[in-house]
């Protein structure tokens, strides 16, 4: 009995380990329609995954990222945007609402899913995989509202800086055309910093 309960642990241990993504490119996500987008259709890009919100300081970063695609979409970039509504609740409202609000404010074209959660136990399962492939790096406390995201977050949370979870709206994890993540990006990054290193993964 004893030796039939250990295999029955083995075959379902090496079965769990089997379903787990080995990879970016195994994973799925769903559109704003609630569809599933698998990211394998997305081999041979870079990717930008960004967690917006639209109530949020870092809002107008909008206009930065749809400038970015504009000028590099033709050239292989990918901009994803998932909504999060976990920082100070910055994205209310519905899938269609918040993509209506920002094609009007911003012009928008790139891709936008289905909103998310980032961080806790009902996290996407995505952005468990881009926390882990690149972690916390710290904020520019030198940005207009890095000091001010910097002291909120660390009234909160003295040990915020130990974790890996995503701090804020606007947080940004490059992937090459490979399925790696090559960079994070926090909202208080200069955009001009992001540009460079879609740049570089472009081979412009």
């Amino acid at each position: 009995m004893r030796h039939f309960t250990l295999i029955l642990f083995i075959l379902i241990f090496t079965q769990a380990i089997a379903m787990e993504p080995k990879s970016f490119y195994d994973y799925s996500v769903l559109d704003r329609k609630g569809n599933e987008v698998v990211l394998r259709q997305f081999k041979g890009k870079v990717l930008l995954i960004v967690n917006t919100a639209t109530r949020c300081g870092f809002t107008p970063q909008y206009e930065e990222l749809e400038a970015l695609y504009k000028s590099y979409h033709q050239h292989g970039l990918e901009i994803l945007d998932f909504p999060c509504n976990q920082f100070g609740q910055q994205a209310p409202g519905t899938e269609e609402e918040i993509h209506s609000f920002c094609q009007l404010n911003f012009g928008t074209e790139f891709p936008q899913f289905k909103k998310v959660e980032v961080n806790g136990e009902n996290a996407a399962p995505l952005f468990m995989y881009l926390k882990n492939e690149q972690p916390f790096k710290g904020l520019d406390v030198n940005h207009p509202i890095g000091k001010i995201l910097d002291e909120m977050l660390s009234k909160a949370d003295p040990n915020y800086k130990e974790s890996n979870d995503i701090k804020w709206n606007f947080t940004k994890f490059l992937v090459d055309q490979n399925g790696h993540v090559t960079a994070r990006f926090e909202p208080t990054e200069d955009m001009k910093v992001v540009e460079a290193a879609v740049k570089n993964l472009i081979g412009m």
